[in-house]
C-alpha cells in the first residue's frame, strides 16, 4: 500500500466528516489532504498511545524533526508512510513549516491534565490545531485564495474543536482533561473539578460550549458567499459539526451529511 493510500485509509477509518468532504475536492489534491489529515489524527491520538507525558513529547519532537529535515525524501521520513505522505504534500504545496511546528507545540497541551485556563487560551490552541489544519488544507485546494481566508478558517477551526470537545468529554473525563475554559465553567457557577465529576451545572456549561462554538461557526457561514468554492471542502467538516448531534456515542446520517456538504458547495 502506498503512503497516501495508507492516510486515505486512516482517515476514512478515524475521521469520516472530512473523509467524505475530501471527496468534493480536486483529484489531484485529495491525497494531499488525506496526508494532512492522517497526521492530524496520528498526533491527536498520542495521548492514547503513551503512558507518560514524556514519552509524547517525544513523539512530538519526532515529527518536529522529521518536518525540518532536509534529507532525501525516504530518509527524512524513516520507514513512516503517514511522515512520507506528509512530507511530500508539504514539499509539493511549499506548506509553511512554522505552522507545523506551532501545532506541535499546542499538542503538547493533550499529553497533560492542567485544565484549560480561559476562552482565549482555547481558541490559541484551537487556532494553532484545527485553524491551522483547515488553512494548509485550503493552501492546497487554492493556494491564490488561501491568504484572503484566514479569519473563516479561524473561527471554523474554533467551533469545531469547541464541538469536539463536548463530542469527547466522556474520553477527557476518563483521562481527567478539562478542555472547557475555566472562565466558561465559573460563568456557569462551577469549577473544573464540578466539571470532572459530572456535577450539578455541567449542563449549563455544555450550552455555554455550545454556544461558544456556535459563535464562531457564525462567523464562517456569515462570510461562505463569499469563499470560492474550490476551497469550500477544507470547511465544510466544521459546519457539519455544528449541525450533527452532539450526544456521545450519536451517529449522524451518513445521507443526511452528504446533502449537507453537497448544499454548502452549491450555496
Amino acid at each position: 500500500m502506498s503512503a497516501y493510500a495508507e492516510c486515505e485509509r486512516i482517515v476514512q477509518d478515524g475521521d469520516p466528516d472530512r473523509a467524505v468532504a475530501v471527496g468534493f475536492a480536486t483529484k489531484p489534491a485529495q491525497k494531499h489532504l488525506f496526508a494532512l489529515y492522517a497526521f492530524h489524527l496520528e498526533t491527536l491520538r498520542i495521548r492514547d498511545v503513551v503512558s507518560q507525558s514524556l514519552p509524547g513529547e517525544i513523539r512530538l519532537q519526532w515529527w518536529r524533526d522529521r518536518l525540518a529535515s532536509e534529507e532525501p525524501l525516504e530518509d527524512a521520513a524513516q520507514g513512516s508512510r503517514i511522515a512520507t505522505a506528509l512530507i511530500s504534500t508539504i514539499r509539493e504545496h511549499a506548506l509553511p513549516l512554522d505552522a507545523f511546528e506551532r501545532y506541535l507545540e499546542a499538542r503538547v497541551f493533550d499529553l497533560y491534565n492542567d485544565p484549560m485556563p480561559s476562552r482565549a487560551d482555547f481558541e490559541a490552541y484551537a487556532g494553532e490545531t484545527s485553524s491551522a489544519l483547515i488553512m494548509m488544507a485550503t493552501m492546497v485546494l487554492d493556494r491564490s485564495a488561501a491568504p484572503r481566508l484566514a479569519d473563516a478558517c479561524g473561527h471554523a477551526g474554533v467551533g469545531q474543536t469547541a464541538i469536539s470537545v463536548l463530542r469527547s468529554e466522556a474520553i477527557h473525563r476518563n483521562r481527567h482533561q478539562v478542555y472547557v475554559p475555566t472562565d466558561i465553567l465559573a460563568a456557569t457557577g462551577i469549577d473544573a473539578s464540578t466539571w470532572l465529576a459530572g456535577g450539578a451545572g455541567s449542563e449549563r456549561a455544555r450550552d455555554a460550549m455550545r454556544a461558544f462554538a456556535r459563535e464562531h461557526l457564525d462567523r464562517v457561514l456569515h462570510q461562505w458567499a463569499s469563499i470560492p468554492v474550490s476551497v469550500r471542502p477544507a470547511l465544510l467538516p466544521a459546519l457539519w459539526v455544528g449541525k450533527a448531534p452532539i450526544t456521545a456515542g450519536a451517529k449522524p446520517s451518513a445521507l443526511r451529511r452528504l446533502w449537507f456538504y453537497w448544499r454548502q458547495m452549491r450555496s
